[in-house]
């Protein structure tokens, strides 16, 4: 394999495709496999991955194989953290009022990104982690992010693949529309064994202003609870409207309203 880049083609570019490599693929990974994955010669590949190694956004395991190293993921905490720092004590007020696995997620691009979970004891399978991502038609939080989307970010996202991790996942355009449409009407998503078989979920958007939805919260059930979805109603409505409080900046005429009124 060549050494020559293509036309335009910077360093940082590689390096980006380097990370990239562990989106998806396997958390240990060899130099070649590495090599492979970013598209890059195995001698541009060594150089730049030892360059990472050294700063620590790689590390080597004992058997030779690469993974994400600790520095970067140190830094990768950074990323969402006034949201999530906003968000977690609501979070896992959540968890203890209904003792399912809850979790808050934001949308990046056509996948619902989860940006923080708080962990219930029961062995639901698990579909994804913090930092995971998951097609948004295969989940309660993405129906609900795609659903408060505008028209034509619906309509581009329907006209685009589809994929179906099982085989309860919806993916008839046509019939999605209609459960987006249904989703907003009634607000909030629900989804049985459309991402794993044995797990369902629920989720409701966390609404800045009525059309502006910068999260949404859920929860993961075993799906033989899947009738009893909807009693978390309340709880999971009631902890959204705190998220959306602590993370939109008051005016400050709003501010002296609620101190007077704790004052009386």
């Amino acid at each position: 394999m060549s050494d020559e880049r293509p036309t335009g083609e910077s360093v940082t570019s590689r390096v980006l495709r380097i990370l990239a490599a562990f989106e998806s693929g396997p958390s240990a990974q060899s130099l070649t496999q590495i090599a492979e994955s970013a598209g890059l010669p195995l001698a541009t590949a060594y150089r730049l991955v030892r360059e990472l190694n050294q700063w620590g956004a790689l590390q080597k395991d004992p058997a030779g194989r690469y993974q994400v190293g600790l520095r970067l993921w140190e830094v990768a905490q950074q990323g969402g953290r006034q949201l999530r720092d906003a968000a977690r004590p609501h979070l896992q007020d959540l968890f203890s009022l209904t003792q399912e696995t809850a979790h808050l997620a934001v949308r990046e691009g056509r996948e619902a990104l989860y940006v923080d979970r708080v962990y219930g004891s029961k062995r639901v399978p698990r579909a994804s982690r913090v930092g995971g991502r998951l097609p948004l038609h295969a989940t309660a939080v993405g129906k609900v992010l795609l659903a408060y989307e505008e028209e034509w970010v619906r309509e581009a996202y329907l006209t685009g693949p589809l994929e179906a991790p099982t085989v309860r996942t919806h993916i008839h355009p046509r019939r999605l529309a209609d459960e987006l449409e249904r989703i907003r009407e009634q607000g909030y998503a629900t989804t049985f064994e459309e991402v794993r078989p044995g797990a369902c979920s629920i989720a409701v958007p966390v609404l800045t202003s009525p059309d502006v939805v910068v999260a949404a919260l859920g929860l993961s059930v075993l799906s033989a609870h899947a009738a009893q979805m909807t009693r978390h109603l309340p709880a999971l409505h009631g902890v959204a409207k705190r998220i959306a409080s602590a993370v939109t900046p008051q005016p400050p005429g709003d501010l002296v309203v609620r101190r007077s009124a704790r004052t009386r």
